[in-house]
């Protein structure tokens, strides 16, 4: 910050407080703030980026007693001075308000660089990393207090209970327990986030949060298709050929009857209403496709059977289409 600005700026209109605002409401503002213009709530928007580091600035003056106590009778004693060269217009300015600036301590007497330095002093770092600069926490160096280091886990769930939702108990890396509510519908690879559970801020901020991944086993019937799920159903040729009324699983729930009509091909998807995973977001459907399973052993009877329907059949070639499109 300029030497000026110390004297411009009005670090308590900043952040909307009264001069006589507590520690404890100033530091409830600045969060509330902090939390509206921080850059990961508004990526790629710099008013917001730029607010948020002239609230930081503010707080980080504020916060600090001692320097909220300077920065005060800075303001007070040097309330519409200007930096003028000596003798300019009734003189004062810049070396009169340092002149009376705190007790025993000696007045400037070189310009600025004996300004600069007297902060040196005070914080051991000069101008802008001392009290009256930035801090070590907060977005890119400036004020308030940095957020504590998210904490990762990962948990294997069966596709039942990630369908349906459940509570559970994970080991936290302190190696006390901890519950996750793994939401119903949750997929493979999700992450669910437990804010403010993990890492404490190093200099009072808010604490990391717990980031925990979820894998899902694979299930020997169902899959998922977003909120859909998708089954494979056999079929005999004479069901696929004649129309059938066959039953069809669903998960964790009764069996649904559906009807597969004649002349049903192999691949052919029948959809069942509603039957699918049931999140906060709607409901999936339950689609089974339909497989025509071909007998591996047939009796003399079948055979016989088959050879005559063969000698029946209509003489198309159910390829000519696809040698076609081949070409």
């Amino acid at each position: 910050m300029a030497s000026q600005d110390w004297f411009d700026k009005d670090f308590y209109k900043v952040l909307g407080v009264d001069k006589s605002v507590s520690a404890a409401d100033l530091k409830k503002t600045y969060r509330k703030l902090a939390r509206q213009y921080h850059p990961d709530s508004n990526p790629g928007d710099a008013k917001a980026e730029a607010k948020f580091k002239e609230i930081s600035e503010a707080y980080s003056v504020l916060n600090d007693p001692e320097q909220r106590e300077e920065y005060d009778q800075i303001r007070a004693m040097g309330s519409g001075a200007r930096f003028s060269a000596p003798g300019a217009g009734g003189g004062g300015g810049f070396d009169d308000v340092f002149s009376r600036f705190g007790q025993g301590r000696q007045a400037p007497s070189g310009g600025f660089d004996d300004f600069f330095s007297m902060f040196d002093q005070q914080g051991g770092g000069g101008f802008g990393s001392g009290r009256f600069g930035q801090t070590t926490g907060g977005f890119r160096g400036f004020g308030g207090p940095q957020k504590g280091a998210d904490v990762t886990a990962r948990t294997t769930i069966d596709f039942v209970t990630a369908a349906k939702g459940e509570t559970i108990t994970l080991q936290g890396e302190d190696n006390v327990p901890f519950k996750v509510k793994i939401p119903a519908g949750v997929s493979d690879g999700q992450k669910i986030r437990l804010r403010g559970r993990g890492r404490k801020s190093p200099d009072g901020g808010e604490s990391g949060d717990i980031v925990v991944t979820v894998a899902v086993r694979p299930h020997p019937v169902f899959s998922r298709d977003g909120l859909n799920l998708r089954v494979t159903v056999p079929v005999t040729f004479t069901e696929a050929a004649l129309g059938a009324t066959i039953e069809v699983p669903t998960l964790g729930g009764d069996a649904v009857r559906l009807r597969v009509a004649p002349g049903t091909p192999s691949g052919r998807v029948l959809r069942v209403k509603g039957r699918g995973i049931e999140t906060t977001k709607g409901h999936g459907d339950l689609l089974a496709e339909v497989q025509v399973a071909v007998p591996a052993h047939l009796d003399d009877a079948a055979r016989e059977a088959l050879e005559r329907f063969q000698a029946l059949e209509p003489k198309e070639n159910p390829r000519a289409d696809l040698m076609s499109k081949a070409r």
